[in-house]
């Protein structure tokens, strides 16, 4: 962001509250740039020990990752996992548990990962948002070095499977 979105004019940068931030020259106008980071909820999709894997319109073709989504106004983070299950994949979602939270500085995102369970392997994908998608059997999943690929590896570990983080785009692991 380069200018205020309030009044137009070019942001500068100011050490406030302990960051170097963007702020408004205008001392009438006030605006600061926090950078707020954005809600996105992820899901690991469990079904009979395996693993669902998707691949998202625009990602290369050896790129996976879980079923994310972002959290809408007036929406739990749980809630927008089970809902981005419904809308990217085409199943009800069963949550099972919370898994954790995760900086994804890259994108500006606090990802917040929860493990749901759906009721068949069978998946109706919604090809506006999600290209592929793939079952990966719970032993053999790799989780991978960004993103939802720190909570896949949680989780795994939660499941007795310490894994390590594999680059992303490896065979069975995702980005």
């Amino acid at each position: 962001m380069n200018f205020c979105p309030n009044c137009g004019k070019r942001l500068g940068a100011l050490f406030l509250s302990g960051k170097e931030r963007m702020v408004c020259p205008d001392m009438q106008c006030g605006f600061v740039n926090w950078t707020n980071p954005i809600p996105v909820a992820a899901a690991v999709v469990e079904c009979t020990g395996s693993v669902l894997l998707v691949q998202n319109v625009g990602w290369p073709n050896n790129w996976y990752g879980l079923v994310t989504g972002f959290v809408e106004s007036g929406e739990m983070p749980e809630e927008a996992v089970v809902r981005e299950v419904k809308e990217e994949i085409g199943l009800d979602a069963e949550m099972q548990s919370f898994i954790g939270m995760y900086e994804f500085h890259r994108k500006n995102e606090l990802i917040i990962a929860y493990h749901v369970t759906v009721p068949t392997l069978e998946y109706n994908l919604d090809k506006n948002e999600i290209v592929d998608a793939k079952w990966i059997e719970m032993d053999r999943v790799e989780p991978w070095n960004a993103g939802t690929g720190l909570a896949l590896r949680d989780w795994l570990k939660s499941r007795g499977l310490s894994r390590s983080l594999v680059e992303i785009g490896t065979a069975n692991s995702g980005v």
